[in-house]
């Protein structure tokens, strides 16, 4: 009977701790990328009364209870944050802490510092590759990612030009000549906009348009000559003259004013083997237009897309990218350590992490954009806390009788 205390007593410092598991689990409600734990009992060894063939066994109590931690998927939502991200998928986010130590995480509220490091809410370093000239060379080693916050990206000076277009074929070479131009805007090694016109003008033999490209003479310092030819068109009014195999028409601009450097301009009349330029009946008309070149510009801000990509846009639209995020594959991941801040150590028993690129390996896909919620269950841990506390009260109660039985026998010697 006496060993009653210490079995009731048992049992209260389990239901104890697993009423603090409820706790920790409700008090995590809303963390992002939390996963609830459970509580594991387990009985102790039994004794065996009378002659030992275990006819009557009676236990010793409770043990000390274990902690599961269950890495189920938790509901995923939309985020405000450009560079929040969540995982759909088994796997982690890769962390260095201040002392270099590397940590594994789903809580995907990512932000960057002065320095443009990309840091977790808590401030742990996220681990991946920095693009070098817009490419993520995956083969390198993981380390801090770096986004170029403040940064100008450079000029890219123009060295191809296009016109999606249908010349009328209906047009007349006069007298006067019918005549057709378009302009683009194209950029040279310091950034500087410049205007390119080409004009094309009907000649009077059939399927032939003459062309001449030209600069304003304010750009350069000393006038150039149009660049002149002719472009001609079969029976179908398909271009067939300059060939897809022969050089395009080119443009050369020396002495620009800006200072930069000469460009030579290609004038592209094929997109592939399929000709840009038409002629058929129907009025003189651009559809599309394309250069290569670009201005300085600033950027505006950084976004995380899907797959973990993290993507600069840039004040003249452009995008680039300029980081990637890694993911470990844990195979158990039930045996890592919680370590606060919604991070994980690795245990003795942990297998060794597989890093690489979300969406590989059996590693899941990171989405942008979203944050994954904790998958703890209000009404399951309520449920909980409810059969906690009864198992509680009824374990008091035990102590309570055996005090009281024991006072009863005490008295019988009086």
């Amino acid at each position: 009977m006496f060993t009653s205390f210490s079995t009731a007593l048992s049992a209260l410092g389990a239901l104890s701790t697993a009423v603090d598991v409820v706790g920790n689990n409700l008090a995590n409600l809303n963390t992002p990328g939390f996963k609830a734990s459970l509580v594991s009992f387990h009985d102790l060894v039994t004794q065996s009364l009378g002659a030992g063939l275990g006819e009557t066994q009676v236990g010793f109590g409770v043990g000390r209870p274990v902690t599961l931690r269950h890495f189920a998927q938790g509901a995923i939502q939309s985020s405000p944050g450009p560079l929040d991200a969540a995982i759909q998928g088994d796997g982690f986010l890769v962390v260095k802490d201040k002392s270099g130590a590397l940590l594994y995480t789903r809580g995907g509220n990512l932000q960057v510092d002065k320095s443009g490091n990309l840091l977790t809410a808590t401030g742990q370093r996220v681990q991946g590759w920095t693009s070098l000239g817009g490419r993520v060379d995956t083969n390198l080693a993981i380390g801090d990612i770096v986004i170029p916050v403040g940064t100008l990206k450079a000029p890219t000076a123009t060295t191809t030009f296009s016109f999606d277009l249908n010349l009328d074929a209906s047009a007349t070479a006069g007298p006067p000549p019918t005549q057709f131009s378009s302009s683009i805007e194209v950029y040279d090694s310091l950034g500087v906009s410049h205007i390119v016109t080409v004009t094309f003008t009907k000649n009077a033999t059939s399927g032939q348009w003459d062309y001449a490209i030209s600069i304003p003479a304010a750009d350069v310092s000393s006038p150039i000559p149009p660049v002149t030819g002719s472009l001609n068109f079969d029976a179908n009014g398909r271009l067939v003259n300059p060939p897809v195999t022969g050089p395009m028409p080119s443009i050369t601009i020396t002495g620009l004013n800006s200072g930069a450097a000469d460009m030579t301009l290609t004038w592209q009349l094929y997109n592939n083997s399929a000709p840009r330029l038409t002629q058929y009946s129907q009025p003189s008309a651009v559809s599309a237009n394309a250069q290569d070149g670009s201005p300085a510009a600033q950027l505006i801000r950084a976004g995380l897309d899907t797959g973990g990509r993290i993507l600069a846009q840039y004040s003249d639209g452009q995008q680039i990218l300029v980081g990637q995020l890694a993911m470990a594959a844990i195979r158990n991941p039930e045996s890592l350590i919680a370590a606060g801040n919604n991070n994980y150590l690795l245990s003795a028993r942990t297998a060794l992490p597989a890093i690489g690129i979300p969406g590989t390996g059996g590693r899941g896909t990171i989405l942008g954009g979203s944050i994954e919620f904790s998958t703890v269950d209000i009404a399951r841990e309520f449920t909980n806390l409810i059969v906690l506390q009864r198992g509680y009260q009824a374990n008091t109660r035990v102590v309570t009788t055996v005090d009281e039985l024991s006072q009863e026998t005490i008295n019988l010697k009086r």
